[in-house]
C-alpha cells in the first residue's frame, strides 16, 4: 500500500486516481500510524514552500516522513513535495526543508534567460543523468509535465534526470530510498504512470 501524505497541500485525489489507473492501492491520509505502516510514501505539494513546510511542522507529519525514510521505506516527493526533501529553500526568504537530500531550492530566474517565461509550464524532455529504478519503464527523452518557478540546486550527486529550459534544471533526484520528481507524474500521461508503476515495485509490499 502507498500512503499519500495529506498535510493540507497538494493535488491528492488526482494522484490517488493515477495509482488506481495502474491497479495499485493508495490511500490519502494524515494518520501517522497509516503512513508508518505503508510500503511506500508519496509527499505531494503545490504552492509556497514556507506554507507547506509550516504545515508539515504543525501536523508533525514532517517528522513522520523523516522517520519512515530513515527506516528504509521508499519515499517520493512530487513538485513542491520534492523541494521539501532538501535542506533549504530561498523562496521569498530562507526556509528549512526536511533535509533528506543535500542541496537547496532556488529561483529558476537565477539561471535561465530573461526571455523565457516563469513559471516553466508544460511538457519537457527528461535527460537521464544516472540509472534509477524509477526509469525502469521509460526512456531518455520521454516528456513529462512541469509547473514550477524554483528548482533544486547544489545537489549534483542526487540528480538522476534534468530538463533543458534555457539551462539544465533538476527534474528528478534520488538519494538511497528517497526520490523526488519536480514534474507531475499524475499529469504526465503514460510516462508518468510508468514512473509511478516503477515506484510501486519498491518497498516491502511490492
Amino acid at each position: 500500500m502507498t500512503a499519500i501524505v495529506d498535510y493540507g497541500v497538494g493535488n491528492l485525489f488526482s494522484l490517488q486516481c493515477s495509482f488506481g489507473a495502474i491497479g495499485e492501492d493508495a490511500v490519502v491520509t494524515g494518520d501517522p500510524a497509516v503512513i508508518r505502516s505503508a510500503d511506500r510514501v508519496i509527499l505531494p505539494g503545490v504552492g509556497a514552500f514556507a506554507d507547506a513546510a509550516q504545515k508539515l511542522k504543525d501536523t508533525g507529519l514532517g517528522d513522520v516522513v523523516k522517520a519512515v525514510a530513515a527506516a528504509g521505506t521508499p519515499v517520493m516527493g512530487i513538485c513542491l513535495g520534492m523541494q521539501l526533501l532538501f535542506e533549504k529553500s530561498y523562496e521569498f526568504g530562507v526556509w528549512d526543508g526536511l533535509g533528506l537530500i543535500a542541496g537547496d531550492v532556488r529561483p529558476i530566474a537565477d539561471v535561465i534567460p530573461a526571455a523565457l517565461k516563469i513559471p516553466q509550464i508544460g511538457w519537457n524532455a527528461l535527460q537521464f543523468k544516472q540509472d534509477s529504478p524509477l526509469f525502469k519503464y521509460i526512456h531518455d527523452g520521454d516528456f513529462v509535465y512541469f509547473v514550477h518557478s524554483y528548482y533544486a540546486a547544489n545537489c549534483a550527486d542526487a540528480v538522476i534526470a534534468d530538463c533543458e529550459y534555457g539551462a539544465p534544471l533538476t527534474a528528478a533526484v534520488q538519494q538511497g530510498n528517497v526520490f523526488g520528481c519536480q514534474f507531475h507524474p499524475e499529469k504526465s500521461g503514460d510516462v508518468g504512470l510508468a514512473i509511478l508503476r516503477a515506484f510501486c515495485e519498491l518497498g516491502v509490499g511490492a
